[in-house]
């Protein structure tokens, strides 16, 4: 729908030990200011330190910040376009979740704003809904009153205040990553190495100057700061106000985590997944899960009240497995006793019983809450993995997506061309290894500490991994895994992957192992590489990616599309503002905030009855009489209807993932064009809706009149039926 040209006179071109254990008396990474300061020491050499690292940190985020931003203005020519072309600028969901930022601003006072959007009838037609319950908008509704509020609007238009505020998340993003490796290896270089890794990388750890309005650019800065905070937590020797202050971020992040993004209960749930991994081999303690569940479980229930008791939560498999775990955990006292053949049973019946009380945990829940909301994502996943129909609308619709399909292996490529992969592989290796030794000793019961283990204590505690440790190697580890079954998770990976491999090659673990084996392995040494090995990293990147960034931000291009214009303009100065469209949810996401005209359907998805809605206005594409669609459209109240010839003759995706393709699969249809149909299709019994409708044919004029019509769209008011009328000419609108 929208297409970026070259601006005219630009040059650029086209497109962990164990809790019991004490800490190691006097190493490389227990000397470090960072550690003295949290630890009481206030000494003026450790708060200088200190100082310098958390400035630095600051001035890394601002840098991202002001970097995103200048591709997005040098990318669009933000600052020069019209307004409509701004607003078409926010693709698909972004437009709707904009719009209502744009809704609060243009109600009389904020109490009627917020009635608006709690009994919402434009978003969809002949359907009243809370849109506070069902979307997370609540960040729009804060930003908005705090424009209203702030002596701002003389100074910043609106469109500015709100993607200045998600660029500056990006700073926050990037200094909790900076904290992360910071608390990991001991030293604020680690911190510096992880914010330049996530700048160089910015194709593949956050898409914000593209995507402005997307959830995921709300929600990840939160979660960056809950990993910080959980990373902290779990450092030894905090004192009782470090932690409670601690537990206290941790809940606060975690909230504001999951009141920004509808996918929180999945993302927690893979967290969930981490703590009860941990806690299984004795990483941590007793109190550390109970606090890291209850953490989780207050922020999802304090977001629940928020969004009008949303069913959804409560039915999420997250929190039917923190009941599961804290139930069994709590009914089986002797889980961790005996030899390592006993707990192992032990763990694995243990196991058992935690999934299989999930399971029915959620099912009874599901049940009582009569819930279907979020089936599409396991009808998704299991199609993914080969156990459930293909044919399925819903789950096909996000498999032919590129985003949905598994990591393109280009991305590796590009990781390793800026010396990321190749730590980051290193590092994880070698602390998957150290967790398996740490798993193994605490399961057979050696860290009590027998007289054999004190003599040898030096090598024991040196296969030992720290809890904060151990916590973010299995982050890094099972958020890979989603990302490459998933590509669209891989922002949630690959921000944290600069963290783990800057820790690699600051922290101490990687020199001892690699100076061992060489024999020379001294604390001099060990210290002086681990500063040289970074500097020296830094230079070379600098020296590499330096000329390129300049070049890429100096690349000058402009907002170029047309058609889009056109169709909005003419919706806003020829439609009536009660009119209802109906169209892909793509588009009509744009018309809601360009026109503020109803909608029939939109791309938040999380709505059995809209996404059954949606399937029935994209029969439009399909092959279907005009009475049939005649009659869909008319049920949900559409008086206008827009088809796109880029979806009608659509070339974006091959054959069997084209729209029309999975509209005829799920009608039962045999697919147009060259290639193998299944058995059981059959020919359908009418010509493809889309493209007949363009022959003005009697069956087609009787029901439907073209209204506007450029290269791209095609607008068709739908007619009062009634039969034949001598007034039929004179209520066409004429032809653009």
């Amino acid at each position: 729908m929208t297409a970026l040209r070259q601006r005219k006179g630009s040059k650029g071109k086209e497109p962990p030990v164990a809790p019991d254990f004490q800490p190691q008396k006097s190493n490389c990474c227990s000397e470090h200011h960072s550690d003295k300061i949290l630890h009481g020491d206030w000494s003026w050499g450790s708060i200088i330190w200190t100082s310098v690292g958390w400035s630095v940190s600051v001035g890394l985020g601002l840098l991202c910040c002001i970097y995103v931003a200048t591709l997005h203005e040098n990318d669009l020519w933000f600052s020069n376009i019209k307004e409509v072309e701004r607003e078409i600028s926010f693709r698909t969901e972004c437009g709707l979740y904009y719009s209502y930022y744009k809704q609060m601003l243009q109600a009389p006072s904020i109490q009627q704003g917020l009635s608006e959007l709690i009994h919402d009838n434009l978003t969809e037609s002949k359907r009243t809904i809370n849109l506070l319950q069902r979307m997370n908008i609540y960040q729009e509704v804060f930003l908005s009153v705090l424009y209203r509020l702030l002596p701002i609007q003389v100074y910043l238009e609106p469109v500015y205040f709100y993607i200045y505020t998600v660029f500056s998340l990006q700073a926050v993003y990037v200094i909790a990553l900076y904290l992360t490796a910071w608390l990991l290896a001991g030293s604020w270089l680690a911190g510096v190495l992880t914010a330049i890794w996530y700048i160089l990388n910015r194709v593949d750890t956050t898409r914000v100057e593209f995507t402005i309005s997307l959830r995921e650019n709300w929600s990840l800065p939160f979660l960056a700061l809950q990993v910080a905070a959980i990373t902290c937590y779990l450092r030894p020797q905090l004192t009782a106000i470090q932690q409670k202050v601690m537990v206290w971020l941790m809940f606060v992040t975690t909230f504001c985590f999951c009141l920004t993004w509808q996918f929180n209960q999945f993302i927690l749930l893979v967290q969930a997944l981490i703590i009860y991994s941990l806690d299984s081999v004795d990483v941590l303690t007793a109190s550390q899960v109970t606090t890291l569940y209850l953490v989780q479980v207050s922020g999802l229930l304090s977001v629940w009240l928020l969004q009008f008791c949303n069913s959804m939560i409560l039915g999420s498999l997250v929190l039917s497995f923190i009941v599961a775990a804290l139930f069994v955990k709590h009914c089986q006292p002797g889980l961790k006793t005996g030899s390592l053949a006993v707990r192992l049973g032990k763990l694995l019946l243990h196991t058992a019983l935690v999934l299989l009380l999930t399971v029915t945990i959620n099912y009874l829940a599901k049940k009582a809450l009569q819930l279907r909301s979020d089936e599409h994502i396991f009808k998704f996943i299991k199609a993914k993995i080969g156990l459930g129909p293909t044919r399925d609308f819903d789950a096909s619709l996000y498999l032919c997506e590129e985003a949905f399909g598994l990591l393109p292996l280009d991305t590796l490529e590009r990781l390793a061309g800026t010396l990321l992969l190749y730590p980051y592989i290193l590092t994880s290796l070698l602390l998957t290894g150290t967790l398996a030794v740490t798993a193994l000793q605490n399961l057979s019961g050696l860290k009590g500490g027998s007289v054999e283990e004190k003599r040898g204590g030096g090598e024991l505690r040196a296969m030992t991994l720290r809890p904060h440790v151990a916590y973010n190697l299995l982050h890094t580890l099972f958020y890979g895994l989603l990302a490459f079954s998933t590509m669209r998770m891989k922002y949630i990976w690959t921000g944290h992957m600069c963290a783990v491999a800057a820790y690699g090659v600051c922290g101490t673990e990687l020199w001892n192992l690699i100076l061992g084996a060489l024999r020379c392995n001294s604390k001099t040494l060990i210290r002086l590489v681990r500063y040289a090995v970074p500097l020296a990293m830094i230079g070379c990147l600098y020296y590499k990616f330096w000329p390129k960034l300049m070049e890429e931000v100096s690349e000058l291009r402009e907002f170029y599309d047309p058609d889009t214009v056109e169709l909005m303009t003419w919706i806003s100065s020829k439609t009536p503002k009660q009119a209802v469209f109906a169209g892909s949810m793509q588009l009509l996401a744009g018309i809601k905030l360009c026109t503020g005209r109803v909608l029939t359907n939109h791309p938040h998805y999380e709505d059995k009855e809209l996404r059954e809605r949606t399937r029935q206005v994209y029969q439009v594409y399909a092959r279907r009489s005009p009475e049939e669609v005649y009659g869909i459209l008319k049920a949900i109240g559409a008086d206008y209807l827009v088809l796109e010839d880029s979806i009608c003759y659509e070339r974006r995706h091959k054959r069997g993932c084209r729209l029309r393709d999975l509209l005829d699969l799920a009608n039962g249809h045999i697919m147009d064009g060259p290639g193998q149909n299944d058995a059981d299709l059959v020919p359908a019994a009418h010509p493809r809706f889309c493209e007949a409708i363009k022959s003005d044919a009697a069956a087609y004029a009787a029901l439907f009149t073209r209204t506007f019509r450029n290269k791209t769209f095609h607008v068709y008011r739908l007619r009062k039926k009634r039969a034949k009328s001598s007034k039929s000419s004179t209520d066409a609108d004429p032809t653009h």
